[in-house]
């Protein structure tokens, strides 16, 4: 998601408090269209209030990858003592993160997510889908579509429809810094076609065992290049930052948006005077396969000025009601601690991409998200950020789905 450049930047390390003492607390946030600095203010205070003696130092990331500046601020020995979302991988190895323990994490469903050596080290507090396919059902009705498509022949079929009506079918972005914008054709493909049959495949690829060259892998990326070829994906909006491309599905430039299950938060507020529809990216046979995340929480710097009390506060900044209401509200997340209910009043965009979501739950068809692995199976520290580089030259047409797999392959070995 987008960040904007903010006022605060990174300071001193904060000395260590004595015991029972006040002690400051530095606190990496980001900002984007749904979290902006007063969710951040207003979230920070009621966490706060919870753990006695703790003040907060914010800090805001200035740029988009927040692991990536995390990185920087600890080459120069300015590491954050807490830091949300960050890909844990490198540094949990270098023990520079401060793990939870299994009585910390009772209050999550998935405690074990994202284990590096059998240890959490980012609280499991939020799951993602990523993505679903948003449809405007204007355009769909225009094109004579009445049925949402459940296998990929549908999917093309629809796509083809679409097309002949000029209608753009696939809204796509990954502009500027927005690159990973482009990758989610592929993590819904890579899912469908290669996960499904061998959740472990990544792990597989972790361990030496198999390649980006595998045959099931190619396929998932011939299918994005192929889209691109037949015109359903426009290669023009990859100019396009992710603000302009929402704004620009938002704007009825495009029947369908693959994206992440925080876009329900601006699809529900900001009404963009068509209904949307929601379903999961088509499988060759009809069957259900959702990729999520669950994840994105907060870590603890081992070095914190006291590493006890800031694990207490990301754990009270992680659990209080009023700030799971408030993610729910303003960035959709699904929540993935026990007993949570959102709030009520969520709008029919959010509903329906959790309805998805149960019903891959219960049947047991919920893959990894590729590209947003975190933990012991996860892509070398930069590789998401060359795949989505990869990913245009892939939609513009100059590389094919073998080169692309070959170019993985040599990053993957330059990244080890």
């Amino acid at each position: 998601m987008v960040m904007a450049l903010a006022g605060c930047t990174a300071g001193s390390k904060p000395a260590t408090s004595s015991a029972g003492g006040e002690v400051e607390l530095s606190f990496l946030t980001f900002e984007t269209p749904n979290l902006n600095a007063a969710y951040w203010d207003a979230a920070i205070a009621r966490a706060s209030a919870k753990v006695p003696g703790v003040k907060i130092k914010k800090l805001v990331s200035p740029i988009v990858d927040r692991t990536a500046y995390v990185k920087q601020l600890d080459a120069s020995g300015q590491m954050p003592d807490i830091m949300p979302a960050i890909t844990v991988a490198g540094f949990a190895q270098a023990g520079k993160l401060a793990d939870f323990t299994q009585e910390e994490l009772t209050q999550f469903v998935w405690p074990e997510s994202n284990a590096v050596g059998g240890k959490i080290y980012q609280l499991p507090y939020n799951t993602q889908t990523i993505p679903m396919v948003y449809y405007n059902k204007s355009l769909f009705a225009k094109a004579g579509i009445t049925t949402e498509p459940k296998t990929y022949a549908d999917f093309l079929e629809v796509c083809a429809k679409l097309k002949a009506k000029g209608i753009n079918p696939i809204v796509l972005g990954g502009g500027g810094k927005d690159t990973w914008a482009d990758m989610y054709p592929l993590t819904a493909t890579v899912a469908t076609d290669v996960y499904k049959n061998n959740p472990a495949w990544l792990a597989d690829r972790t361990a030496g065992q198999t390649t980006f060259a595998d045959p099931a892998f190619v396929k998932a990326v011939e299918k994005v290049s192929a889209l691109a070829k037949d015109g359903y994906i426009d290669p023009a909006g990859l100019s396009r930052s992710y603000p302009d491309t929402e704004k620009a599905f938002r704007d009825a430039k495009g029947a369908m948006y693959p994206m992440g299950s925080w876009f329900p938060a601006a699809a529900d507020s900001k009404q963009p005077g068509f209904e949307i529809g929601v379903f999961p990216w088509p499988t060759e046979d009809g069957s259900l396969v959702v990729p999520a995340f669950t994840g994105g929480g907060l870590s603890v710097s081992a070095k914190a000025a006291d590493v006890s009390r800031a694990k207490k506060w990301a754990l009270a900044f992680q659990t209080d009601k009023t700030n799971l209401d408030a993610i729910v509200k303003g960035d959709g997340a699904i929540i993935a601690i026990k007993g949570y209910q959102p709030p009520a009043d969520m709008g029919p965009v959010y509903q329906a991409t959790v309805a998805v979501y149960d019903k891959a739950l219960h049947s047991g068809t919920v893959t990894t998200a590729f590209s947003q692995e975190n933990g012991d199976a996860a892509l070398p520290p930069g590789l998401a950020d060359k795949a989505a580089l990869g990913v245009q030259d892939l939609i513009t047409g100059k590389k094919t789905a073998a080169q692309f797999a070959a170019f993985l392959d040599k990053e993957w070995a330059k990244a080890q």
